[in-house]
């Protein structure tokens, strides 16, 4: 037996029918109770609440399927059993030795960035306007 979830097993596509059917079995009640169809109405109004709840019920199950199935194929197969032992979003240690390195070297010149991606952003001069545009503010 591997230890190695496969991609069947994280889907699991009877749970996550469950959850789309349930989800517009619920789309589908509030429908007929917003449209009156448990009071004493006109067969018309009745006919009418009937095929409205089942069109909301319809959509809520393929939207509530596709977003979930769309959400799973996100999480990697590999790292679903792998444990966690630090805060998700604190930088990992690797990023804060570099960050006290880089400090040490821009001492005297300006602080480090502690995001390895803000190396990469343009930076704003205080002459920008407020979408990074030099031209006068507008009156």
């Amino acid at each position: 037996m591997t230890d190695k979830p496969t991609r069947r097993d994280l889907m699991k596509p009877v749970q996550l029918l469950g959850l789309a059917f349930v989800a517009a079995l619920f789309a589908g009640f509030v429908t007929l109770m917003s449209m009156g169809f448990f009071q004493t109405r006109p067969a018309e109004e009745i006919q009418r609440a009937l095929v409205v709840a089942a069109v909301a019920a319809g959509a809520t199950f393929i939207v509530t399927l596709v977003s979930v199935a769309l959400l799973l194929l996100m999480v990697d197969p590999s790292k679903v059993t792998a444990t966690i032992d630090r805060p998700l979003l604190l930088p990992t240690d690797d990023q804060d030795a570099a960050a006290t390195g880089a400090a040490t070297t821009n001492a005297g010149s300006e602080p480090a960035a502690t995001d390895p991606t803000d190396a990469k952003r343009p930076t704003r001069r205080a002459a920008d306007g407020p979408d990074g545009d030099t031209a006068a503010p507008k009156a």
